[in-house]
């Protein structure tokens, strides 16, 4: 029983960070009450995880190698504690905004160093058990978050959401220093130019997709950030093409197998999963569902990703990959569509979400387990970690960049259906419907015309919440045959898609992260 522990202890951590993805969408209704905060606020409490998440993974995992995989595991773990903390004490949204930052690191220090305690903790058969227990644990993530979040939230509070980390991540971190083998430093030299630019691109692009809503695409503000975003993506390109030791090997993209996978990636994360922010808010705070029932009604997704990954989706590698990954995608974009039919009109309820969720949760299922093997298949050797990483960070980034881009047309339709049926002040109305706070507003409407401000209340979320699941399957079924294209082995050149060992090991979790 006790070599186990080193995957018990990487699991926690594991868990902990997965699950963090999720829970927060069933709490930001009570949130957005407790806080009185702004809808923007909410789109970066959910979002400045991710995207941090994203912008330090590969640096991270360079920092690893140099300080020992054990001791920055150990850190992210004492981080991450510490923010959720915070975060559960905030008293206002710019500190939990900061706490869920920081949290975000944290977990990036985690997740960099998961693949490598894990091959340093067993070898053989019990290598590929314990990726297989690491997998199906991050699969349950999907499902757990949502239902644990609503449980937490409507029987204590949204605080307990960050307060239930702080005992497991005081267990890992003393299991840590037990069960974990010694650490081995590696002169892995770092690449802090490679850090700071892509960290300062993905931040600004996020901020300015979020800010767009609030002060219009035409503010100065939004045009500095863009621009700032796309220098800061040449001075990243520029980085890593001329260095030694880049973050980011630039020559990998040429390699169409890779270059497919981090589309993949991105796409997957993008449509998939991106949207739940907003239904979660449709269904709490318009049609009064509790967070229990909320994150339960997103749970066909989690389900069906779970049960295909562990049937077909395992078996779909090798050169059946480009299948699964491509098939897998484009189910996620129909399942989305799906949604998008069903929301037809103000009367829309959850049950409108279920069958699109159940389909895109096969297509998950699918796609989700082998991108990374798929992506370090086809690079050296030497490479295999960063073609890892790299992945996950795709997936981070098309997570928090569709939070923001979806996030921007959700609040851009209530606004317009609000306008076009002449309610007075509609842009502060809109705010208040994409924010979580429709009950708030519709206290504050004379009782001769709540009625009919209530019924418009349910029609522009539902046409927010349509338009984003339409926007979200066009992505997915795009998406989804340009990287199918890309990763299917060409005949010509012989490229395989199989492990470097020839080994599949299903080190890829089917849920979000």
């Amino acid at each position: 029983m006790r070599k186990w522990l080193p995957l018990v202890t990487i699991c926690i951590g594991t868990l902990m960070l997965l699950v963090d993805v999720t829970i927060v969408n069933v709490a930001l209704p009570d949130m957005a009450v407790n806080l009185h905060t702004s809808f923007s606020s909410l789109q970066w409490v959910v979002d400045i995880y991710a995207l941090v998440l994203a912008a330090f993974l590969l640096g991270i995992g360079s920092l690893a190698d140099r300080l020992g995989h054990r001791s920055t595991y150990a850190v992210g773990l004492a981080l991450f504690a510490i923010a959720s903390a915070v975060c559960g004490f905030a008293g206002d949204d710019t500190v939990l905004v900061a706490a869920r930052g920081v949290q975000g690191l944290g977990g990036a220090a985690m997740f960099a160093t998961t693949f490598a305690l894990l091959n340093s903790s067993y070898t053989g058969k019990d290598r590929g058990t314990a990726y297989g227990f690491w997998g199906a644990v991050s699969g349950a993530a999907a499902a757990i978050g949502p239902i644990a979040g609503g449980l937490l939230t409507e029987h204590l509070s949204w605080r307990w959401i960050f307060f239930v980390n702080l005992p497991f991540a005081v267990a890992a971190i003393v299991l840590c220093f037990v069960v974990l083998g010694r650490d081995k430093r590696h002169p892995a030299p770092l690449d802090p130019a490679g850090i700071v630019t892509f960290t300062v691109f993905a931040a600004a692009l996020t901020y300015g997709l979020i800010r767009a809503n609030e002060d219009g695409w035409g503010d100065r503000g939004v045009l500095v950030a863009f621009v700032c975003s796309l220098v800061m993506l040449a001075a990243f390109l520029t980085v890593e093409s001329r260095i030694k030791h880049p973050m980011l090997d630039l020559s990998l993209l040429r390699n169409r197998v890779f270059a497919g996978c981090l589309i993949a990636g991105f796409v997957l994360s993008a449509a998939a999963f991106a949207y739940l922010t907003y239904a979660s808010i449709w269904m709490q705070s318009v049609r009064g569902m509790s967070p229990v029932e909320a994150g339960l009604a997103t749970l066909p997704l989690a389900v069906a990703a779970f049960v295909t990954s562990a049937t077909a989706g395992r078996a779909m590698h090798g050169d059946r990959s480009w299948i699964a990954i491509g098939l897998g995608i484009v189910l996620t974009g129909v399942g989305g569509l799906l949604v998008a039919l069903q929301l037809h009109d103000a009367s829309a309820d959850w049950t409108a979400l279920v069958p699109g969720l159940t389909v895109t949760g096969v297509g998950v299922g699918l796609a989700a387990p082998t991108l990374s093997s798929t992506a370090m298949s086809v690079v050296p050797l030497q490479r295999g970690g960063m073609a890892a990483g790299a992945v996950n960070t795709a997936r981070q980034l098309g997570f928090a960049l569709g939070i923001a881009a979806l996030g921007t047309l959700f609040a851009a339709r209530i606004t317009s259906v609000l306008t076009a049926h002449s309610v007075p002040n509609a842009s502060a109305a809109s705010d208040a419907v994409a924010g979580g706070q429709s009950r708030a507003l519709l206290a504050q409407v004379p009782a001769s015309a709540r009625a009919t401000t209530e019924q418009l209340v349910h029609l522009s979320s539902v046409e927010g919440l349509r338009l984003t699941t339409l926007i979200a399957g066009l992505l997915g079924i795009v998406g989804g045959i340009v990287a199918g294209a890309l990763i299917r082995p060409s005949r010509r050149t012989g490229e395989e898609v199989e492990p470097a060992d020839g080994q599949h090991v299903d080190a890829e979790p089917v849920g979000i992260h």
